[in-house]
């Protein structure tokens, strides 16, 4: 895929936050509408997508490699994020946010159509296997702790919990658990439809949630959120792959995963636990347009 259609897929999928947007403008929808879709998306489209496309798929070595990979990454981004929000003095909610932001990314609604369209149905499966076992777990356990550190919210969770009842997690294992059974056409049709609904949705949701006029009081440190999102950790992603990984695809994929924007699920985390919403917002949006030059800028070091 070349650079050029890259960016025509990603302008393509803002083109549909900028609908979100405009909706919420017209008074068509609200900003609190964003969550009944985030539902949909966590609890029907996604789950659908997943089963749909790792059931069939080949597993292979090098999928087992890339979820511990992806969790060094994210890893080392909570370190980082964790030392920048100490060194900016940033208090709780806003600090909790910023963690979150810097260190997980958009692997899942922005990754899987980026993953496909960039490297094919192989690529796909390796952003799946990144994304759920490696991002989705990582945010649900590490994630949900930084939260709950450093938020205002009352009360204890269980990240093992959270994990173990997430949707898109418990598609995984099944999709895997049932590798050797034939699933029927119409219920394979089925899925197949519900999988569709998943990237403009997704988009459309970022639109309805996104408070641009905030960006101008926290724009040092969504700057920094942006620096180690796009590139800062796809940098580092890089090196693991070299080191680690024989397949050069294998490694593209591993950038392209570690350089998304920041991750839609941390807005539902910052809800849950009362982080600094407005910040989160902002870098969904700040990171989102910049992954316009970034993504393609870190594919070409690849």
């Amino acid at each position: 895929m070349s650079i050029g259609e890259l960016l025509r897929v990603i302008v393509g999928m803002l083109s549909l936050v900028a609908l979100g947007t405009l909706l919420r403008a017209a008074g068509l929808l609200k900003a609190e509408d964003a969550r009944p879709i985030n539902n949909v998306l966590i609890y029907v489209g996604m789950p659908a997508l997943i089963f749909t496309t790792v059931h069939p798929a080949p597993v292979s070595a090098d999928l087992v490699e890339i979820p511990f990979i992806a969790w060094g990454i994210t890893l080392a981004g909570v370190t980082v994020a964790w030392l920048l929000a100490r060194a900016m003095r940033l208090p709780g909610p806003t600090a909790g946010a910023f963690i979150l932001c810097a260190a997980f990314g958009n692997t899942g609604y922005l990754g899987y159509p980026l993953a496909a369209a960039l490297l094919g149905e192989t690529g796909l499966v390796r952003g799946i296997f990144y994304d759920v076992f490696g991002t989705v777990a990582a945010v649900l356990t590490v994630g949900v702790v930084v939260a709950g550190e450093l938020g205002e919210h009352e009360g204890r969770v269980n990240p093992l919990k959270e994990l173990l009842t997430f949707p898109p997690f418990l598609a995984l294992l099944l999709a895997l658990a049932l590798r050797s059974v034939t699933v029927p056409g119409p219920v394979s049709d089925w899925l197949v439809a519900l999988s569709k609904i998943v990237v403009p949705l997704i988009m459309m949701s970022v639109g309805l949630s996104l408070k641009p006029r905030s960006i101008k009081q926290r724009l040092g440190a969504v700057g920094a959120v942006g620096a180690v999102k796009l590139l800062a950790l796809p940098l580092f992603a890089l090196l693991l792959g070299r080191l680690l990984m024989s397949d050069a695809e294998a490694t593209r994929l591993l950038v392209l995963q570690a350089g998304m924007p920041s991750m839609m699920l941390t807005l539902v985390i910052g809800l849950r636990f009362k982080l600094d919403v407005d910040f989160i917002a902002s870098a969904i949006l700040v990171t989102t347009v910049a992954a316009v030059f970034a993504v393609p800028l870190m594919q070409l070091l690849t």
